[in-house]
């Protein structure tokens, strides 16, 4: 009568505060049938998922209709490269609103029609950190504003 080592994987995510900061996979080799009394060989293949990545947002600012405004989002744990940052609003009472994405690194973007001609997506590639721009507020422009990374 023979005896089976399983194939298993196990994830192992590390935490503070409810904040994933890396996610680590261990793989072990594949399965196995073995007889009583043979040597069994168990390897364990680790592989990182991810590390930490942090979108830290400039503070909020409080601005009148006319002013203009510039938000910034700086990238930390990936490479700033083909990626798309999207950014996004919400106005009081109201659901989420894309306003557009820009794929780092490259400077290209794309708007929502609605702010088309309004905000500006730009970036800094040596400070990894991109940019929401408008250059004459509108009362209707009240909102919290969001950058997040398209997941991949």
């Amino acid at each position: 009568m023979g005896f089976s080592v399983a194939q298993y994987s196990i994830l192992i995510l590390i935490l503070t505060q409810d904040t994933v900061h890396a996610q680590i996979r261990l793989d072990q080799s594949s399965a196995e049938v073995k007889k009583p009394g043979e040597a069994v060989k168990i390897s364990c293949k680790i592989n990182i998922i991810s590390a930490e990545i942090r979108l830290d947002q400039s503070s909020a600012e409080v601005k009148k209709p006319g002013e203009a405004v510039k938000i910034s989002c700086k990238i930390s744990g990936y490479s700033m490269t083909s990626n798309y940052l999207h950014w996004i609003r919400q106005k009081p009472g109201q659901a989420l609103e894309w306003i557009g994405w820009m794929i780092t690194g490259s400077n290209s973007a794309r708007y929502a029609d609605s702010v088309k001609d309004h905000f500006t997506m730009t970036e800094d590639v040596s400070t990894s950190t991109q940019f929401l721009e408008a250059k004459s507020l509108r009362a209707e422009d009240t909102a919290v504003y969001y950058c997040a990374r398209e997941a991949q």
